[in-house]
């Protein structure tokens, strides 16, 4: 059993018992638990439906009603709980009768076709006759003749691939639905009925709910997932009078990109509704009419394509019959396995299981594990088939002689592959490896160890980041190592470093369900962080009071208390004004501050000139509003900050924090359930890497490089000569490519793993300038990405899901993902490419084991952070799958919530640094009177290489757009959908106009993922001067009329896999 299995059953057995009887034994359940969770503990299974795990008990379908003695009618087990000497029987005459009744009852009204297949774990261990076949446990399934006019073909694929009414997409939908509409177009000649494997019956998705099933080995007992399951496993079969009765079957809703409705299978157990409702928190889903009339409807009853759905999913993962359902289902036997990992998305961290056919991730669920408790979001549930990408890499690739890299053809690149064969051709892979690692050893050996640098990935694993930051250090010879956290969260480490001594949260995201207030400020949670956005809106829902302060009013602010919505660049005004009025009116905490912080005096003095009344008219909220939510935020139970890159991406991002750090600490607001300081972390892995050290002025476990005891201990550790001096920072790198060449300290060579700086760097133009002039790039993506583009080698890496290693997410939890499938053609494990490198650099590494030695990495990596994850071995992860740290020792089960008794200081206090006002480095004028702010959306993760080729998420969101708000609009002469053209001092796109009255006036928002409007094209990179992290949101614009909106060509526009010449024709 695991430590956190552990503890939870250690403080369960602390719970008070009741005895009572159970078909005739006498058991024990806790005070206050239902019959139905009592029986199943001790080995007792009663039918249920509209129960599931994680849902409240809605007790609707009565299949699992019990008989309790001295009661006239039966009970719903499901949400009856036990009393002392209670008697209940679940299999007695009556119980059965009416058990089996209902399932008949129910079973009687769905459709013939079957839309949900199940796995092995969730079918039951008494196949028996199928409804309707009797003596048999074989059912008709359809297969399918030749297409007409398709010579030599036995049989389509399944699913058909149907275009979708709307767009250019082709989308995968549920083929029973579609047989008629198939027939009648002439896409299918004829039906035939074969007798086939029960495993093979038609259907379409697993979603059943949360994991769970009913025990046991067997073949699947029918098509209608839970309901066939309980039918089969108790007998029942429907009678034909009752089958006479059947109602007519709607037609199915096919609206959604990703998910179809086929209310034929609906029997309106509310799952859905209280997953959308209660889980997720988006309340799309309700019921409409009553009686026999009664159905699932979506917002007004609108198709589901229409409505207002996020497309988490979360309907179709609780739905027990296939009601809702993906449409991306590939396939209709059984899955050749269920893998364990995590998604590779955001920081959130969410567990999740790969369902695999044929090498192929046919589907995804969530798994319940400690940050999402089974959730998911678009992303994670369909945005898989990027790693079955026509478009990956399969093979190393190496620039023609004589091939310039030109960095203005990536404006007109065409993504496909034929493409690249003018600039580049096949490798083997001890070709790529002997001029990858030649080049740069010339470069490090004739022009000095400062000439190379290095750029690993957050969207790795910790694994690799930690090798990846140890080739640079002793093979490279330099700290010229970083990452992305220097474009997301960089001033918000220097701010937490300085002055709580961590860098990582404080308390956990979940936490917010101990908090009187949740401060969200620079961040959009829905977008960005979904799930963890649902503990905040359930946190609401439960009464706690959300305060959302950021530039732009976004969809979290539908559940706030206060939104305040402070004009851009003025976050330390607004700040100081809250920590002024907290001061000024006595709502300090001055027995926390007296024995636990440092600096207040000058904090005290520095706000003295911030009162609400004076920064009103510069951050534009009411100072009576400013005082209240000072008042409220200091009174609270629990005041909890969550902030994002909102924060974090100004040339004032670690003043931003640190006012942060000072409002937490004067009000006693950390250290303590639902408070403390969470910046809320935007990649998978960007924390893993950061702790393993893939940052250039410090060494894993944030041990300064210039600091001569960790500077020893590692030169000791590693057995290499170290540089005792800080790196260059991402920015700087591409300042220092394109030094003179007098420089000492030019670089010249760059190694580059997982990343894509030509899109994700500020000033593109400039960046891909300098990534141009590099004697040698050599790139390692699972894409031909932008940067890939001006390598000079490129090497074919592997997706997420073919990799096995550990990340660590926001909340500190380092969980553990499994490999699931094989990387295509010919690339290769990141691990494995890294070593190889290194072994091509002169060094003698050794990681022997299963996945080219990942436990044996770890295990280093473990070491070299010293206590931080001391009690998490590779063992333990692969029992826990998620352990967060600190901790300690093996019997530890990590701290959620980190200085309770003392902070990670010198001295054990919180330091308060004062913060006061500096501006944006560029302010709007007359020539650029608009600010641009970029970010991320829903669908659309960083660069967009990964989630742009996924064809659910490219079909919601499929090109770029700028939002503005109507006043803006109207005063431009722009209407939705026109064409404008956004400039700044650095570049230019032109893109289509969406209205957003989210936005503020004088603002233009643009999401970064799109390469045919690249928005960093625009960006400033003036740099905080702290955290060394450009100001992404913030630079001045102008906004006109008219322009040429790129086409994307390759991948996005909705074709995510579609062929090239495919996407350019339909243009």
């Amino acid at each position: 059993m695991n430590v956190r299995a552990q503890t939870a059953k250690a403080a369960e057995a602390a719970l008070p018992t009741v005895a009572f009887t159970l078909d005739h034994q006498t058991i024990h359940a806790f005070q206050g638990e239902t019959i139905l969770k009592a029986a199943e503990r001790h080995g007792v299974n009663i039918p249920r439906l509209c129960y599931q795990d994680g849902l409240r008990p809605d007790g609707n379908c009565r299949a699992c009603v019990v008989e309790i003695a001295g009661e006239r009618t039966l009970a719903p087990s499901c949400c009856r709980s036990v009393t002392a000497g209670m008697a209940v029987q679940s299999q007695s005459e009556r119980a059965l009768k009416s058990q089996k009744m209902v399932l008949e009852l129910l079973l009687s009204d769905l459709p013939d076709t079957g839309y949900k297949w199940n796995d092995a774990k969730s079918v039951s261990p008494h196949p028996g006759p199928l409804p309707g076949e009797e003596g048999t446990t074989a059912a008709p399934a359809p297969a399918f003749v030749p297409f007409p006019g398709k010579e030599g073909t036995t049989a389509a694929p399944l699913p058909v691939f149907f275009p979708r009414p709307r767009g250019d997409a082709t989308t995968a939908v549920p083929v029973p639905a579609l047989l008629p509409l198939a027939i009648e177009e002439g896409a299918i000649a004829a039906i035939r009925t074969t007798t086939a494997p029960v495993s093979a019956l038609l259907p379409l998705p697993l979603g059943e709910g949360r994991g769970e099933g009913l025990p046991g080995p067997g073949p699947a007992p029918g098509q209608h997932g839970e309901l066939s399951d309980w039918a089969a496993r108790m007998g029942v079969t429907v009678r034909p009078e009752l089958q006479a009765l059947r109602r007519e079957q709607p037609a199915a809703d096919l609206s959604h990109p990703a998910m179809a409705v086929n209310l034929g299978a609906c029997i309106q157990c509310n799952r859905c509704v209280r997953a959308c409702r209660e889980e997720q928190v988006n309340d799309v889903i309700g019921f409409a009419l009553r009686g026999a009339d009664s159905r699932i409807v979506f917002d007004l009853d609108d198709p589901m394509g229409d409505s207002s759905c996020v497309a988490c999913g979360e309907c179709v993962q609780a739905c027990p019959t296939g009601a809702l359902m993906p449409k991306t289902q590939v396939g209709s036997q059984i899955v050749d396995k269920k893998v364990d990992s995590v998604c590779p998305f955001c920081g959130v961290g969410c567990l999740l299981t790969y369902n695999v056919k044929d090498n192929k991730i046919v589907s995804v669920e969530g798994r319940d594990g400690p940050a999402n408790q089974s959730r998911l979001c678009v992303k994670g549930r369909f945005g898989f088939d990027y790693a079955h990408s026509p478009q990956r890499l399969t093979v190393p690739l190496i620039r023609k002689a004589g091939v310039a890299k030109d960095p203005a053809a990536l404006q007109t690149l065409n993504r496909d592959s034929a493409d690249w064969s003018e600039v580049f051709r096949e490798a083997t892979w001890e070709e790529a490896l002997a001029l990858s690692t030649g080049a740069l050893k010339h470069l490090r050996d004739t022009k000095g160890k400062k000439s190379l640098a290095g750029f690993g990935s957050a969207k790795g694993s910790n694994e690799e980041a930690y090798l990846f930051q140890k080739l640079v250090r002793t093979g490279f010879g330099s700290n010229n190592v970083d990452h992305c956290t220097r474009l997301c969260h960089a001033s918000s480490v220097a701010a937490l470093l300085e002055g709580v001594g961590s860098a990582a949260v404080s308390n956990q995201v979940h936490d917010v369900e101990n908090a009187g207030l949740i401060f969200i400020i620079g961040s959009n949670p829905t977008a960005n962080h979904p799930v963890a956005a649902t503990w905040m809106k359930n946190a609401a829902r439960r009464g706690a009071k959300i305060v959302l302060a950021d530039p732009r009013i976004t969809d979290i602010g539908r559940h706030a208390w206060r939104t305040l919505q402070f004009k851009a660049d003025t976050d330390v005004a607004m700040l100081n004004a809250l920590i002024y009025t907290v001061i000024d009116e006595g709502l300090t905490d001055m027995a926390f501050i007296e024995e636990r912080a440092s600096n207040y005096e000058a904090l005290r003095a520095n706000v003295q000139g911030y009162s609400p009344e004076a920064m009103a008219p510069i951050c534009g909220i009411p100072a009576q509003t400013l005082r209240e939510v000072a008042r409220e935020f200091a009174r609270a139970k629990g005041a909890m900050i969550l902030w994002g890159m909102g924060v974090s991406q100004h040339v004032h991002g670690t003043d931003n924090a640190r006012c942060l750090i000072a409002l937490c600490s004067v009000t006693g607001q950390i250290g303590k359930p639902g408070s403390g300081l969470h910046p809320l972390r935007g990649q998978n892995n960007v924390q893993g890497a950061s702790d393993a050290g893939l940052i250039p002025m410090m060494f894993p476990n944030y041990q300064r490089v210039n600091n001569k005891s960790a500077h020893d201990w590692f030169e000791n550790f590693w057995g290499m000569k170290l540089d005792d001096q800080p790196g260059y920072t991402v920015v700087e790198i591409m300042h220092k490519i394109l030094a003179p060449e007098r420089d000492p300290h030019k670089v010249r060579g760059m190694y580059i793993s997982g990343e894509n700086p030509a899109m994700s760097d500020p000033d593109l133009n400039h960046a891909r300038h300098a990534l141009a002039s590099l004697e040698h790039l050599v790139v390692q993506d699972i894409f031909m990405t932008e940067t890939a583009w001006l390598a000079d080698v490129v090497l074919p890496a592997s997706a997420w899901p073919e990799k096995t290693g550990s990340v660590t997410n926001t909340d500190r939890m380092v969980q553990l993902g499994r490999q699931a499938i094989d990387p295509p053609g010919d690339a290769r494990p990141d691990l494995w490419i890294v070593q190889q490198i290194a072994a091509g650099m002169g060094l003698d590494w050794d990681y022997a084991g299963e996945h080219h030695g990942v436990a044996a990495v770890y295990e280093e990596m473990r070491r070299a952070m010293h206590s931080a994850i001391a009690g998490i071995t590779w063992e333990r992860l692969q029992r826990e799958s998620s352990v967060t740290y600190p901790c300690l020792n093996a019997n530890d089960p990590g701290a959620p919530i980190v200085f309770i008794d003392r902070f990670d200081t010198d001295d054990g206090r919180v330091h308060l640094v004062p913060a006061d006002i500096i501006p944006a480095n560029e302010r709007p004028d007359a020539d650029f009177p608009f600010v641009l702010i970029t970010g991320r959306q829903l669908e659309h993760w960083h660069t967009g290489s990964m989630t742009r080729r996924s064809e659910v998420l490219d079909a919601i969101e499929p090109m770029a757009t700028a939002s503005l708000c109507g006043a803006d609009l109207l005063a431009l002469g722009l209407a939705p959908g026109d064409v404008a053209t956004v400039q700044s001092r650095r570049g230019a796109v032109a893109i289509h106009v969406r209205r957003d009255d989210g936005t503020p006036p004088g603002a233009v928002f643009i999401p970064f993922a799109y390469y045919e409007a690249a928005a960093n094209l625009m960006t400033n990179a003036a740099l905080d001067p702290f955290g060394k992290i450009p100001e992404f949101k913030y630079c001045a614009v102008a906004v006109r009329p008219g322009g040429a909106a790129a086409v994307a060509a390759g991948y996005g526009s909705g074709r995510a896999g579609a062929p090239v010449d495919e996407i350019s024709s339909a243009k």
